[in-house]
């Protein structure tokens, strides 16, 4: 099978030659560019420039065609054009991190730096207005800066949480049309697309980092206390938020035609590590309709499979995220309670594919053996691979502090399982 046969068949449950792997393809499934850098170096040597991120929230880096084909990387993804502080990827410049490996980051990617070490990085560039994120001494990525402007409460406007949601102009589908076509046309690998504007109350989104001055609900303890104490408006910002979203998928389908495998629909968390964040029946109430009008709107006018990623305890939903359409499910968070590998396969396999659980990136990756990780590994592939509808990724992105020998166990076991 070339690549995107073997993602095509994975994800439609049919059988395999040998497992489908994603690395880098999403925002979610990728690896942050200490690790690459070092991925790189031990496998393919220092003759190569420096990584790129691009990814400059999380500070992910660009997994490149070259280290693809050495760790066997069944997938490439296409992400909008602009990243999440609002510059597009291009006109790279030099960058240090703080553990001092060398990258290339985009030319509007413009920070400052307090006494104490903490760097800020601003929206589109801009340092003439507050920034919108701070990566703390010693960080390896950045979190959002609370920016949420008074709120009052007799006046609040719906718009000032849409201003960010616009119908796609010509300039974002040909943007998507000529990514889409380059890689279709010059490889053989499966294609993760994201759009963008499709999830909703994705926590990472909500205070819009790449927006100079939001208004709106934009504190992610008052996002949270709004699910409960201002449901009225958080609806009516879902069906405007809906709306410019069915829109774009009419718009983008015909464009994009049956070139791409997977679409990337949503991040939105709802769980944490021993249960839900919310309750089953408000995520029925509150979230459901739309992702299912989503969902629903994207299998009638194309072949896509849809990506849902939700971290946490969410075995709960699982049974409402088939109903609702999707397709696959990431990051399978097999460390949170009732997430058991043996459990979730038995019960939902059949109906949903998941999209990592590999390995433990909150125990296992970072603080355990390479044996550790080679063992839990080869355990989690023999789970998730019976019957297909899996496609290998660890638990969320790897982080830069992983040991380098431990990320090589990973990729040694999956080495190991596709030549079994």
């Amino acid at each position: 099978m070339t690549s995107r046969e073997r993602l095509q068949a994975a994800i439609n449950h049919k059988p395999v030659d040998k497992l489908c792997l994603d690395f880098g393809a999403s925002a979610v499934t990728g690896i942050a560019a200490s690790a690459v850098h070092r991925i790189r170096m031990a496998l393919l040597g220092a003759s190569h420039q420096p990584v790129k991120i691009i990814e400059p929230y999380q500070m992910l880096a660009e997994v490149d065609s070259e280290l693809k084909q050495a760790l066997g990387i069944d997938v490439i993804g296409i992400n909008p054009p602009n990243t999440m502080f609002g510059f597009p990827n291009e006109g790279w410049k030099p960058f240090s991190l703080s553990d001092s490996t060398q990258v290339l980051v985009p030319e509007k990617f413009n920070t400052t730096r307090d006494e104490q070490g903490n760097t800020y990085i601003y929206p589109k560039g801009d340092t003439s207005v507050p920034p919108s994120a701070k990566m703390p001494k010693g960080g390896h990525f950045f979190d959002s800066l609370n920016r949420q402007l008074p709120l009052d409460e007799q006046n609040l406007n719906l718009k000032d949480n849409l201003e960010e949601f616009q119908v796609f102009k010509k300039k974002d589908l040909d943007y998507f049309k000529q990514q889409i076509d380059d890689v279709h046309k010059n490889t053989d690998s499966g294609i993760l697309l994201t759009l963008g504007g499709l999830a909703f109350g994705d926590i990472a989104l909500v205070p819009a980092p790449w927006v100079k001055h939001p208004r709106g609900i934009r504190d992610v303890e008052e996002w949270y206390l709004s699910l409960a104490f201002r449901k009225d408006h958080i609806l009516k910002i879902f069906e405007k938020q809906c709306e410019t979203a069915l829109k774009n998928i009419e718009l983008a389908a015909p464009v994009i035609g049956d070139r791409i495998d997977v679409l990337f629909v949503t991040g939105t968390d709802f769980g944490a590590q021993n249960g839900l964040i919310i309750s089953r029946e408000t995520y029925r109430e509150m979230f459901f309709p739309f992702q299912k009008a989503v969902n629903d709107r994207i299998h009638e006018l194309t072949s896509w499979k849809t990506f849902c990623h939700s971290c946490g305890a969410v075995s709960e939903l699982i049974p409402d995220f088939i109903d609702a359409g999707f397709d696959i499910l990431n990051p399978v968070q097999c460390s949170a309670s009732g997430m058991e590998p043996g459990r979730l396969k038995q019960e939902f396999g059949k109906d949903i594919v998941f999209w990592g659980g590999g390995v433990d990136t909150q125990n296992t990756l970072p603080f355990g053996s390479p044996e550790d990780i080679y063992r839990e590994v080869r355990e989690r592939i023999e789970i998730f691979s019976k019957g297909s509808g899996f496609v290998f990724n660890a638990i969320h992105n790897i982080q830069a502090d992983v040991p380098t020998e431990n990320i090589l166990a990973v990729f040694k076991a999956i080495e190991d399982s596709r030549e079994a």
